[in-house]
């Protein structure tokens, strides 16, 4: 596989995941990611590679180099990768994880109940559609 591209997967029935990829896509001015939800079938082989867990939904997932990160590390990584001031945020990295996915863990568990949910996973636009990960997307471009 190209590692050119890291991959974020998200829970896609989770409205504030489906906005906080919204946002990373309007950011990722260098088209450096790509995009799968938890739920997808391909996602769940893909990160079967990985050790991931097919029923995991419990943090956004991010492949980088072969690497898998979670919680607040994968957040602060993708951060570090967009446009405008949000890089800045990388430098959260120094604080142990133990500081930061506490916090994350806790918007995490009430995300349902604060933002919402779908019924089901998130269909993307066609313009959105080069950007989320299909075998196509991920054999030729990641």
């Amino acid at each position: 596989m190209n590692e050119s591209k890291s991959v974020i997967f998200f829970d896609g029935v989770c409205n504030l995941c489906n906005r906080s990829i919204d946002f990373i896509l309007q950011r990722d001015k260098k088209n450096q990611f790509l995009v799968g939800a938890l739920q997808d079938e391909f996602s769940k082989k893909v990160l079967s590679n990985y050790s991931v867990k097919p029923d995991y939904l419990d943090s956004l997932v991010l492949l980088e180099k072969g690497k898998i990160f979670y919680r607040s590390t994968a957040a602060l990584k993708i951060a570090k990768q967009l446009s405008g001031l949000w890089p800045l945020f990388y430098g959260f990295v120094v604080l142990p994880s133990w500081l930061r996915d506490p916090i994350y863990d806790w918007i995490g568990r009430n995300r349902y109940r604060w933002f919402g949910k779908k019924s089901t996973c998130r269909i993307p636009t066609p313009e959105e559609r080069a950007k989320f990960l299909s075998p196509q997307t991920f054999s030729q471009k990641a």
